[in-house]
């Protein structure tokens, strides 16, 4: 498994594949090297489908794919689902592949 997802994120991820009509769907998460060395995140869900060379893995309902060549970026990862300040829900990605995760935890 590339990616793993809490329960709050899958919980979240079922809800807006109900909600937007994308029951179904695989669930595409990304990784982009930003010009600093970090990595940008980017996730939705994939009306192209499944395609050779993708790693699937199910979290509860959804299919979460990831390409070929971002498996290594994302290697490790928890996606998650928190809130970062009262009322302020978000997805999170724990990666400890990104530079700036030994940052975030206080390395």
């Amino acid at each position: 498994m590339v990616i793993q997802v809490t329960d709050a994120a899958r919980i979240m991820v079922e809800t807006a594949a109900k909600e937007t009509e994308a029951s179904g769907l695989p669930l595409r998460i990304a990784a982009v090297r930003t010009p600093e060395g970090g990595l940008d995140y980017r996730m939705g869900f994939d009306d192209d489908g499944i395609k050779d060379g993708d790693s699937q893995d199910m979290a509860g309902t959804v299919t979460i794919v990831v390409s070929a060549e971002d498996q290594p970026l994302l290697e490790g990862t928890t996606l998650d689902y928190v809130e970062i300040e009262p009322g302020d829900h978000r997805f999170i990605f724990d990666n400890p592949n990104d530079p700036s995760h030994a940052k975030k935890k206080g390395k």
